[in-house]
């Protein structure tokens, strides 16, 4: 027996991954990871695979950056960790100045986002920011209890976040366990669809539902420029400057999920900057600590904070977690992005994604790809076929040549740390096309 499939069996027979059937667990071969520098991870055994995924999204910049090591260690030789509850630290209050330092801002609107909450992932300050947005309609005195959101969406899977999926699994598993929220069409374009129009077709969906409950509404949520575990749907600005005058004008709340977007991989620091826009409340993670240690953060203006602030502690914001503003992942964040800002890491991600761009060419002719989507590194490969599993198949292709792919069921997805070089990039962007064939040869 090989050490990996020995590993195998022991986490066969302990672990429940997330978003696994177990059923297929160890015949699909998963990979047991042991060590990863730069964008390349090791297995157990001692063979290498470029990381073209981020690890979901996570590694922003590089794996084992020696500098992010460095202050992590600093940090737990300092302080390992200390409540935020009742008390502060000063990694927390440093890495909350620079957020809001490097936050989007607009020269159309006085708010800006002066405030920040801290979670430990993307569900978690989701949560924080639907109850905040209800709250604040409550302590406004215009109490609102719905939620809207965009079909295609995803933003975590607590049962808050698991109520605004853009599909339909959560409804149809958990459905009277969820609170009440409407969906709005999603400015994806679709079929070679014109993007401007696709945002126009979703703002008309939006001013539809709205004519029916905007006066019941607190808050809508999107994921800014791109839906991302919808399948890698890039859309047009001008939708997101639609959904902040829609707020302005309806009276809720625009909460933007940078979750997945946020820190450089679009192109921008904040997917927000492309269309000029400040949301009420702007959520980060995944790449805040460059995937080092798990951190996020809610970032709100005064105008949200303010109703909140009371000599009466029951109407305090009732949310927080343990591990919230950890130290150590402050200290991880706070190098990360002084990183991104050193190196321009927006800039870099431009560049890539536009060599990222090229490169898939012969890619998105290939007869099994429907389309290629793309903001910045973002990219989705969308399969046009009936192969059953067919993303999966490709994914463990381009595995047997080394490099690691994630599908979004038959949307196969690149997002890689932008320290990839030109020749990673080919090699990575070759793969794909390469397994491509294998799976559909005939």
């Amino acid at each position: 027996m090989s050490v990996v499939h020995d590993w195998q069996l022991r986490d066969g027979k302990a672990v429940w991954h997330p978003y696994t059937q177990h059923q297929n667990w160890i015949s699909d071969d998963p990979l047991v990871i042991d060590r990863a520098e730069g964008v390349w991870l090791t297995d157990v055994s001692g063979r290498r695979f470029l990381d073209a995924c981020g690890s979901l999204w996570v590694t922003s910049y590089r794996h084992g950056d020696p500098r992010i090591k460095a202050a992590v260690a600093e940090q737990l030789g300092q302080l390992d960790h200390s409540s935020f509850f009742g008390a502060t630290h000063t990694p927390g209050i440093r890495l909350a100045e620079r957020l809001l330092e490097l936050a989007p801002t607009s020269a159309d609107s006085a708010d800006r986002l002066s405030k920040v909450f801290y979670g430990n992932d993307g569900a978690s300050v989701v949560d924080a920011a639907l109850k905040m947005a209800y709250q604040f309609s409550v302590r406004s005195g215009d109490p609102r209890e719905v939620i809207l959101h965009l079909e295609n969406s995803f933003h975590g899977d607590s049962i808050g976040a698991s109520s605004i999926m853009g599909g339909d699994q959560s409804r149809s598993a958990y459905g009277p366990l969820l609170p009440e929220a409407r969906k709005t069409e999603s400015p994806g374009p679709v079929n070679g669809e014109d993007p401007a129009a696709a945002a126009a077709r979703a703002i008309a969906s939006l001013e539809s539902v709205l004519a029916e409950v905007g006066s019941r509404c607190c808050a809508l949520i999107v994921e800014p420029m791109i839906q991302g575990a919808g399948g890698m749907r890039p859309y047009d600005a001008s939708f997101l400057r639609a959904c902040r005058a829609l707020a302005d004008r309806h009276g809720f709340l625009l909460i933007c999920d940078e979750v997945a977007a946020g820190v450089a991989r679009t192109g921008r620091m904040w997917a927000t900057e492309h269309a000029g826009i400040v949301p009420d409340i702007m959520l980060c993670g995944k790449g805040v600590t460059g995937g080092v240690l798990p951190l996020s953060a809610l970032l709100t203006t005064d105008r949200v904070a303010s109703v909140f602030a009371d000599s009466d502690p029951s109407l305090m914001f009732f949310h927080g977690h343990t591990y919230a503003a950890n130290p150590l992942a402050c200290a991880a964040a706070l190098e990360n992005l002084a990183i991104a800002t050193e190196l321009d890491l927006p800039a870099v991600a431009r560049q890539k994604g536009d060599l990222l761009g090229d490169l898939l060419g012969p890619v998105a002719k290939h007869a099994a790809v429907r389309e290629v989507r793309r903001l910045g590194v973002m990219t989705g490969i969308e399969l046009g076929t009936d192969v059953p599993r067919a993303g999966f198949r490709v994914c463990r292709a381009a595995q047997d040549r080394g490099v690691w792919i994630r599908s979004l069921g038959d949307t196969l997805v690149l997002m890689p740390p932008l320290a990839i070089t030109p020749d990673e990039l080919e090699l990575m962007t070759g793969v794909v096309e390469a397994s491509l064939d294998e799976v559909f040869a005939n």
